[in-house]
């Protein structure tokens, strides 16, 4: 049998934030024959595109990443296109990479699928325990239908996939479009401005009491190595650290470590999301010996020194 890193990997969605560091993580461990194409070549809502990506690539292992993906306030603004892109694009890429006999797909999930009102940390055991926060529900519905056709296409077909079920993810590179971004990069990106326009008050979405796992990228790319590498089961794993961190403590560290010294107040009009949200993680080290390495506070250091350092490029430019 090939080695893993001797064989031809078809990543989607590669030129994207996880993207990037999934392709770097491949690149580290000795991957050559990694596949990565663009959106623009390939549109993965189109049956004939998805045939052709695989027969141009001709991949033995798939890593779908592609995703139309956004924090609350894009999930509210767009939930039919979130449930309809990422449903067909999953779906067919299943089916098509099933029918061009790649040995092992590997499905990048969300905890946006768990029930809103599952019990704390989520485990996978719970996640068709009921609807999920309606906020982001179209999306991880989408996710969720994903895992169960996965599911029954290792039953009939025998085709080998791996379903990661992937925490709040921040880290360099990251979207910090403010119409788009999911809540790390929107904070810090806030949080700078206030302190560069000597803002009083800094005002964010939400109560504050809200509560994420925040994994750096990094380490969930690493992840994704492992699983695809490694785990041979369609059943869901959760990817996360299993801390449980509160919006306000998140708006606190970022704004000390930028320096913002004004007043922080949270609008409760607008939504918090899921209210509660870490993850049992046991799993996870059980069936791929994964643990993050990076913490919250070294990881935002890291993310801020790269925003910043982008921001000083384009002053220059």
């Amino acid at each position: 049998m090939a080695r893993f890193a001797d064989k031809r990997i078809l990543v989607t969605g590669g030129g994207g934030f996880l993207g990037g560091h999934v392709l770097a993580e491949l690149r580290a461990a000795g991957c050559r024959n990694v596949f990565a194409p663009r959106q623009a070549e390939y549109d993965l809502t189109l049956q004939r595109q998805v045939g052709r990506l695989l027969d141009d690539t001709r991949p033995e292992v798939v890593v779908h990443l592609a995703a139309a993906v956004g924090g609350i306030g894009a999930n509210q603004a767009n939930p039919g296109a979130f449930m309809y892109r990422n449903l067909i694009m999953g779906t067919e890429l299943i089916d098509a990479s099933m029918r061009a006999g790649v040995e092992k797909l590997v499905m990048i999930g969300t905890t946006c699928s768990y029930p809103r009102a599952a019990s704390l940390p989520l485990k996978e055991a719970d996640l068709w325990a009921g609807y999920p926060e309606p906020t982001t529900a179209p999306y991880g519905l989408a996710k969720r239908v994903l895992m169960a056709q996965a599911a029954a296409y290792r039953e009939q077909y025998g085709f080998k996939t791996a379903n990661l079920l992937l925490t709040n993810l921040y880290g360099t590179g990251d979207s910090f479009d403010l119409q788009n971004s999911h809540v790390v990069p929107a904070m810090i990106r806030k949080c700078i401005e206030a302190h560069e326009r000597r803002q009083p008050v800094l005002q964010l979405w939400g109560t504050g009491r809200a509560t994420r796992d925040f994994l750096y990228a990094a380490d969930a790319a690493r992840a994704i190595r492992l699983a695809a590498e490694n785990l041979d089961t369609p059943d869901p794993v959760n990817v996360g650290t299993g801390v449980e961190t509160s919006t306000a403590e998140l708006a606190f560290t970022i704004a000390e470590k930028v320096g913002y010294r004004g007043e922080i107040r949270f609008d409760a009009g607008r939504p918090d999301g899921h209210p509660r949200r870490y993850l049992d993680t046991a799993r996870c080290k059980q069936v791929l010996g994964f643990e993050p390495t990076v913490s919250l506070a070294d990881g935002l250091d890291r993310t801020i020194t790269w925003y910043l350092s982008q921001t000083a490029n384009r002053a220059a430019a």
